[in-house]
């Protein structure tokens, strides 16, 4: 297989919840964006061009960090509605054959054993397509729902994810493959001596263990993060077969990467083993004209509702955006939210950060098959691997064509892309290349 062919996901932006109802092209019946059938028509899509996975993002709470109310919020549909991404998954399963499912499970959100039994089960039931977005909720209106007064600080969610991600693993492997046996002469349906007590005893998680199911095909499904500080980073280096993250620039991507790999060495694994795989907003048409009119009626339209993309960065690190001048720079600003955000904003007006955020600020795949095609070659030549994680908040049926029918079969046409599925499971595809 060429060296130079990378891997594709999708990253289900905004989660299960609406998408394209303020678009041109909806649907038929906007007031059923919870049934599962535009999600069903994307995973099809995906599975027909060979992405890799999709990912499904998640949070549990309607924010209000925006001006102190959620009426911006509920006023978009930003951030929230959302349903359960667990319960996403088997309809995408029964549509599909080879597409790794991801669903987001946040590790202050759930218990260990009650994660670890999801998954494996949801594991079971795929025949081994399923991954684990593991994230550190990093909203306080998250952990209110929950019971507890905020998140833990920033560095310590991490410590908490290290040794919740210790325990998960170690309630995988709780059961040795070959510890069912299915012999019904004797009978016995497993062998006791394979089957393990965990006895997890740690600063954060107690847990007797082993889970009361059998190994699953995967074992450990893969594991995806997205961690951007050097905390968050280090944990990805330990944990994560696949590793999400923005694209401001080739070189931040190069540098980013090269990051990854030498921490995945100094954490004694094999830096090949982890596929980082960065963001892509592409907007394409039949003519570079049309695409880029297409991106500036969009532009426009964040334009005309800024307080929309406050919101959002209020969400991101709990800090109240309606509250600074919209033309005065951002002085030195802290977060127990998400530090690697936050960070690039300093020094910015909210105007420039709201219009950034609008616009997909970063590299802007906007344009033909071939141009996009052509610039993605180019950029994964220069950064050296592993892939690309496409996005869109609010994609409509339309998208999905233009990218599972249009832009991908070009990548496929220029060997850059694979166009069938070698194995069965999703970790193998993951490291087939």
């Amino acid at each position: 297989m060429s060296k130079r062919q990378f891997h594709l996901a999708w990253f289900l932006s905004q989660g299960y919840g609406p998408k394209g109802w303020r678009g041109d092209w909806p649907g038929s019946d906007v007031a059923r964006w919870m049934m599962p059938d535009l999600f069903i028509d994307l995973a099809r899509g995906l599975e027909r061009a060979c992405f890799d996975y999709l990912i499904i993002e998640d949070s549990s709470m309607v924010p209000y960090d925006f001006r102190g109310t959620h009426d911006t919020y509920l006023k978009y549909a930003a951030s929230t509605p959302k349903l359960d991404p667990a319960v996403l998954v088997p309809y995408l399963a029964q549509a599909t054959k080879h597409l790794g499912l991801v669903p987001t499970l946040s590790v202050t959100e759930y218990p260990p054993f009650l994660l670890a039994r999801l998954v494996n089960s949801l594991d079971h039931v795929t025949e081994g397509r399923i991954g684990w977005n593991c994230v550190t909720s990093s909203n306080d209106g998250a952990a209110q729902n929950y019971g507890r007064d905020g998140q833990l600080p920033h560095d310590e969610r991490y410590e908490l994810a290290d040794e919740f991600a210790d325990l998960v693993t170690k309630l995988w492997d709780a059961w040795e493959p070959d510890a069912v046996v299915l012999d019904r002469e004797t009978p016995l349906f497993a062998d006791g001596r394979k089957v393990h007590a965990v006895n997890h005893e740690g600063k954060y998680f107690r847990c007797r263990g082993p889970l009361n199911a059998p190994r699953s095909p995967q074992g450990r499904p893969p594991i995806c993060q997205a961690g951007g500080s050097p905390r968050g980073q280090q944990f990805a280096a330990r944990w994560a077969d696949t590793i999400i993250t923005d694209a401001g620039s080739v070189g931040g991507m190069k540098e980013y990467r090269a990051q990854v790999r030498a921490r995945a060495v100094a954490a004694g694994r094999d830096p090949d083993t982890i596929k980082v795989l960065f963001l892509a907003y592409p907007m394409v048409d039949t003519t570079m004209e049309a695409a880029r009119e297409r991106r500036r009626l969009e532009r426009e339209d964040s334009m005309r509702h800024l307080d929309m993309r406050l919101s959002s960065m209020s969400r991101l690190t709990n800090i109240d955006f309606g509250k600074f001048d919209l033309d005065e720079p951002l002085g030195d600003l802290t977060t127990n939210g998400h530090q690697s955000s936050l960070s690039k904003w300093i020094g910015k007006t909210p105007r420039e950060v709201a219009v950034s955020q609008a616009t997909k600020a970063g590299i802007d795949f906007t344009g033909t098959i071939g141009h996009v095609a052509g610039m993605m070659r180019e950029i994964m030549e220069e950064v050296g691997g592993d892939g690309f994680l496409f996005f869109n908040g609010s994609f409509d049926r339309r998208y999905v064509m233009e990218i599972c029918d249009g832009l991908v079969p070009e990548l496929q046409r220029q060997g850059l892309t694979r166009t069938r599925y070698t194995h069965a499971h999703f970790k193998d595809n993951l490291l087939a290349f």
